[in-house]
């Protein structure tokens, strides 16, 4: 396992490779789907286990709307089976749940379930799994700025030169939750695919040859293992850290 006061608090998740798993094993691209959903079985238990706090998953983009509306509309019932199915669990293990995106697009079936998951699992004092659905980290940052211009208009914010990062953050969907510490991205690519641009600044990237079905505790552990050998200099020099940490 890792050093508890090693572990990252946020662990941030780009699932990616569910098509390309199936295709490699001459299965249907749902199959890859269906398979992805036991890897976030295996990742949220492991992160509990792990003494992570905050975990968020890529699970469905803004971008992924535009895929064959068959291949959507199986994304759609595994989510709705996946909440309905996994909800014991989840209390079980203490998890809360909560989502970002423009949940407003969701089919209402979909933002039914989850809000009942989401008001179910709310006292909920262990592992925060944030389900990124319908999420787009552009979208997340001009809607971000249209508030805070409507608050500017509307008087709510009355100087402009008073808005600093912390504020701003404010605005966004992921508000009150820690920036990610790490990021995870499975499959081998190496870009951050419109995700939490704002929020992953200073977060350290973790890029896994495996796609995500093949995703197992172990790599997770792995991944923490590695981001535990790191400096986070967060701007300043070594010898600043030290100073500071001592």
């Amino acid at each position: 396992m890792t050093e508890e006061r090693q572990v990252p608090t946020h662990v941030a998740i780009i699932m990616d490779g569910n098509g390309r798993w199936a295709k490699s094993k001459g299965m249907e691209r749902w199959e890859g789907h269906r398979a992805g959903v036991d890897a976030v079985k295996r990742t949220v238990e492991a992160a509990g286990e792990a003494g992570i706090r905050y975990l968020t998953l890529y699970t469905f983009s803004i971008e992924n709307w535009n895929r064959p509306r068959e291949e959507v509309n199986v994304l759609m019932g595994l989510m709705v089976d996946a909440i309905i199915a996994e909800t014991d669990e989840l209390m079980r293990q203490r998890v809360r749940v909560r989502a970002i995106g423009n949940l407003a697009d969701l089919p209402a079936e979909v933002r039914e379930k989850l809000d009942g998951l989401m008001a179910r699992t709310a006292a909920n004092d262990g592992l925060t799994l944030v389900l990124a659905l319908s999420y787009g980290a552009k979208w997340e940052i001009l809607a971000a700025a249209k508030r805070l211009a409507a608050d500017y208009r509307e008087g709510k914010v009355t100087d402009l030169d008073a808005v600093d990062e912390t504020m701003f953050a404010s605005y966004l969907t992921t508000a009150g939750i820690p920036d990610p510490d790490l990021l995870i991205r499975t499959s081998g690519e190496c870009r951050l695919s419109n995700f939490l641009l704002w929020q992953l600044a200073y977060t350290e990237l973790y890029f896994l040859d495996k796609f995500w079905p093949d995703f197992e505790k172990d790599d997770l552990y792995l991944a923490i293992r590695n981001y535990q050998k790191r400096e986070r200099r967060f701007g300043m020099t070594g010898e600043q850290l030290k100073c500071k940490n001592r």
